[in-house]
């Protein structure tokens, strides 16, 4: 990592705990009426059924627990301490129909659809905060971003019929957000949602598709969902800066990174990586974009998925502001049938089209005009993440670059 790089970066964590610090200790009676620390103010669910032991995050070779999924001596401190990066435990939300400038168009937000409720989540707020503690559609989920990485996961927050909560452990594995739960305080990797050391290893949680899409995809697509209201989060923090100025470049090294590197694609190579039908695969961003959008069939194992990629989504890790970040667009993956009914895809400049019945599809997998038009694709988990990361968790990956 070149020298300035790592000073951004690391002034970037340090800030990140020295906001946390300031709000829990030396800030002004005015600011700390409207911050609160995030683990006074949530109440740890009741263990029930969970079992009880030690915390992992006093210490992570216990005699009590499981053996550990990962090294602990891999597991390290990444500057703040628990929760010193606050998640977000009370989310306010908007409509978006009221507010479809409220960002700019290219800016990044995860999404989430889960049983009708759509929610966008700003990555200006999720680069300051991490972990989304909520429920959409019902369901309990946290939903997750780690910067380090770029990659957005969504989890659902009941273990074992135990519904808890997710904060950060100011610590890291491979450069990743590693978790833990409120109930138990076991450490989970945010990048395959795994409870890798303490009471719960082993465990693993259910996940919801939850791409990064451009904010002018999100409100065209789901004029009647909803967004976070960062405004109203309980915390201070300069919502629309990127504080990893310069991450996202191929050239770079991750940060804090330990072990060995698959040397098949440069570290910081931006991928689209897929686990499916007992495989997992990567494909490099630019053997899937191209031009305004563009839709690619591939294999992952021996089923077939498609890809769609649209120009568009700012890099939220790249300049100064998240909104000013190099195009990287937005992904969508899926599989290609209606039903019983094989699709086949391509990108006409303007939209996504099926060769079979002409139908318009949106980069959400939605078909928005034609003959299928109110159809769904079954959208997949993907990441939109580096290549370390992910060869990391997917040491067994195909690698497809062209």
């Amino acid at each position: 990592m070149n020298l300035r790089l790592m000073v951004m970066v690391t002034a970037g964590v340090l800030l990140l705990a020295a906001c946390a610090a300031s709000e829990s200790a030396d800030q002004s009676p005015a600011v700390a009426s409207e911050t609160t620390s995030t683990t006074e103010a949530v109440e740890t669910p009741a263990v029930g059924a969970l079992p009880v032991g030690p915390s992992a995050l006093d210490t992570m070779n216990a005699d009590e627990f499981p053996d550990p999924l990962i090294d602990p001596n891999e597991v390290i401190s990444g500057g703040p301490p628990p929760d010193g990066i606050p998640p977000i435990d009370n989310p306010v939300f908007l409509d978006v129909a009221d507010n479809l400038d409220i960002l700019p168009e290219n800016e990044p937000v995860v999404a989430l659809k889960i049983n009708g409720d759509v929610r966008a989540y700003p990555i200006r707020a999720m680069v300051w905060h991490e972990i989304v503690n909520d429920t959409v559609g019902g369901v309990p989920v946290s939903v997750t971003y780690c910067p380090l990485c770029n990659s957005a996961a969504t989890y659902e927050r009941t273990v074992d019929g135990v519904e808890t909560t997710f904060g950060t452990s100011g610590r890291l594995f491979a450069s990743a957000l590693v978790m833990y739960d409120r109930a138990t305080e076991s450490l989970w990797t945010h990048y395959d949602g795994q409870a890798v050391i303490g009471v719960l290893t082993g465990s693993k949680l259910v996940e919801h598709p939850s791409p990064l899409l451009a904010w002018g995809d999100f409100r065209s697509t789901y004029p009647t969902g909803k967004v976070l209201d960062w405004t109203e989060t309980g915390f201070s923090r300069d919502y629309g800066r990127n504080p990893y100025t310069g991450y996202d470049d191929p050239d770079n090294t991750p940060f804090l990174f330990r072990g060995a590197l698959d040397d098949r694609a440069a570290a910081m190579q931006r991928v689209v990586g897929v686990e499916y039908a007992d495989s997992s695969a990567a494909f490099a961003l630019e053997a899937v974009s191209g031009g305004e959008g563009k839709a690619t069939h591939v294999d992952v194992g021996f089923e077939e998925v498609v890809i769609f990629w649209l120009a568009g989504q700012a890099s939220a890790l790249d300049a100064g502001e998240v909104s000013e970040g190099r195009d990287v667009g937005s992904v969508g993956v899926f599989i290609p049938k209606v039903g019983d009914r094989h699709l086949t895809f391509t990108h006409d400049g303007t939209s996504f089209i099926d060769a079979e019945t002409g139908s318009v599809w949106s980069v959400s997998g939605e078909a928005v005009d034609g003959e299928l038009a109110g159809e769904h694709l079954k959208q997949l988990p993907h990441r939109d993440s580096f290549w370390f990361a992910w060869s990391t968790y997917q040491p067994e990956t195909s690698l497809f670059t062209g």
